[in-house]
């Protein structure tokens, strides 16, 4: 049993070992792909544990997009015009320009040591120098021969990494790993060390609708009223997050809704999301958890910006609190794996 369990270590460590490649042409390494002052002075080799990022330590480059990995180093996220583009972490923005063949390009060097590059821009929305957070829109995406796309790469001193080791392409999650990343010559390798093993398509198929947020209103009667959802809060603009796979049934104004958009899931689940400021899907639209589906908003009937949230069991109103823990801000796992084998929710 031992030695099995060795041998299951190693072959994952194995897997989820990543050289950085340099492929780069001589112009491109002029001015993009460069090695990072001081990375490496004092040690050979550093770690990132992006288990311990919070939600606003970390943006998707194109929330709205449909990315795909290209020869393995690069992430083409294809979107519509007039999109934002947003700064994956924390950073400075070291190279801010136009390139040949690459059309508009961003090149942010992160605090945590890595850079991000952002080509093919309509419109780039800042400057060298200028200090970035993550989520800032850095960029209006562009693309060429008629297709609106970002092509987007991660970096460690100067050579392009598999975003697959950090960040899932469909989901647009984090994947919660620790990385090492380790100088061998003029090389770096990048091994897990830690924290989820996990690839995509076992990942967890539930998300919390509005990461950080409080609750300003809960469910259950309300001025004599029956209040059908939770209120919960954060900033207007924020992104929100369709809860688990399902497709699209409504995204229209609707009423005392506002902005409403309505989705199906499995086992006759269904989660409603009003008062958004902007509706950034359609109907018939298929979405993953977890995916960026609208802006916080207070269209309708609403006295501040925020997002209404209704979870439905075959179209009856079930208090959200049954599935999910809204101080932690995530589903509860018992309860849903729970429903995932019985189809059954007990109503709180």
């Amino acid at each position: 049993m031992k030695i099995r369990y060795l041998l299951y270590i190693y072959t994952v460590i194995i897997v989820l070992t990543s050289a950085v490649k340099d492929e780069f042409t001589a112009l491109e390494r002029q001015q993009i792909s460069i090695e990072t002052p001081g990375l490496f002075d004092h040690s050979d080799a550093f770690t990132i544990d992006f288990g311990a990022y919070r939600t606003s330590d970390f943006s998707f480059p194109l929330p709205v997009g449909k990315a795909i990995i290209v020869n393995g180093t690069e992430m083409e996220i294809s979107s519509q015009k007039g999109d934002a583009v947003k700064a994956m972490f924390d950073g400075k923005v070291r190279l801010a320009k136009h390139i040949a063949g690459h059309g508009n390009v961003i090149v942010v060097r992160h605090d945590n040591g890595l850079e991000t590059v952002y080509a093919r821009n309509a419109e780039n929305l800042v400057k060298v120098g200028d200090k970035v957070e993550a989520g800032q829109t850095i960029a209006i995406v562009g693309g060429e021969n008629g297709r609106t796309f970002l092509t987007f790469y991660i970096m460690v001193n100067g050579g392009r990494l598999n975003p697959e080791m950090l960040v899932f392409p469909k989901s647009h999650k984090l994947t919660r790993r620790t990385l090492m990343f380790k100088l061998k010559g003029k090389n770096v390798e990048t091994t897990v060390v830690g924290g989820n093993q996990k690839t995509e398509k076992a990942t967890e198929q539930a998300f919390y609708p509005l990461p950080e947020a409080k609750v300003i209103s809960a469910y259950g009667k309300r001025g004599g009223r029956m209040h059908s959802g939770v209120d919960i809060k954060t900033k207007p603009n924020d992104d929100i997050f369709a809860a688990f796979d399902g497709e699209v049934t409504m995204s229209q104004r609707y009423a005392a809704y506002g902005n409403l958009i309505k989705i199906k899931h499995k086992n006759g689940l269904e989660t409603w999301y009003s008062h958004n400021s902007k509706n950034l899907v359609s109907v018939g639209d298929k979405v993953k958890a977890g995916q960026v589906i609208a802006l916080t908003g207070q269209t309708g009937r609403a006295s501040t910006a925020h997002l209404h949230f209704e979870l439905r069991l075959n179209g009856r109103a079930v208090n959200p609190s049954t599935l999910f823990d809204h101080n932690a801000h995530k589903v509860k796992e018992d309860v849903y794996k729970s429903f995932q084998k019985t189809g059954k929710l007990r109503n709180k």
